[in-house]
C-alpha cells in the first residue's frame, strides 16, 4: 500500500460509515476476489491469471489488479528481462483474505446447489 498517499478515495468514503463497508471497497467490484482466490494457491503470471479468472478483458483485470496493488493485498513484480516478466502474488495482507474467500466460494457452492 502507497503509504504517503494514503488509502483510495473509494476506501475512505468508506471508513466513514463502516468497516464492512471498508471490505467491500477495497475487495468489491469485478473480479477482485476472484483474482484473490487464484493467487492464494500461487504466483501468477498476468496471461495466466486473465485465463485462470475467466472472461475479463486486459483492461478491465489491469485495472482491478492496480487497486488491489494500491490497497496493499496484491504485490506486482516486475523483472528486469526481454521480454518483461511480470508476477502477481498476494501480499501478508492479502493472505489475510485466504479463509474468507474460502468461506465465500463454500456459500457460493451451496446457494448454487439450493437454487439450482
Amino acid at each position: 500500500m502507497d503509504t504517503e498517499a494514503g488509502p483510495r478515495a473509494p476506501v475512505r468514503r468508506a471508513a466513514a460509515v463502516c468497516p464492512i463497508e471498508v471490505a467491500i471497497a477495497v475487495l468489491g467490484g469485478s473480479w477482485k476476489m476472484t483474482v484473490v482466490k487464484h493467487l492464494t494457491a500461487r504466483t501468477h503470471r498476468f496471461g495466466e491469471l486473465q485465463r485462470a479468472v475467466g472472461p475479463v478483458t486486459a483492461r478491465v483485470l489491469t485495472r482491478q489488479l492496480r487497486e488491489l496493488e494500491t490497497d496493499g493485498v496484491v504485490r506486482r513484480r516486475v523483472y528486469a528481462e526481454v521480454p518483461p516478466r511480470v508476477e502477481y502474488s498476494l501480499t501478508p495482507l492479502g493472505r489475510t483474505l485466504a479463509p474468507l474467500v474460502t468461506q465465500l466460494n463454500d456459500w457460493g457452492t451451496d446457494y448454487l446447489a439450493l437454487i439450482g
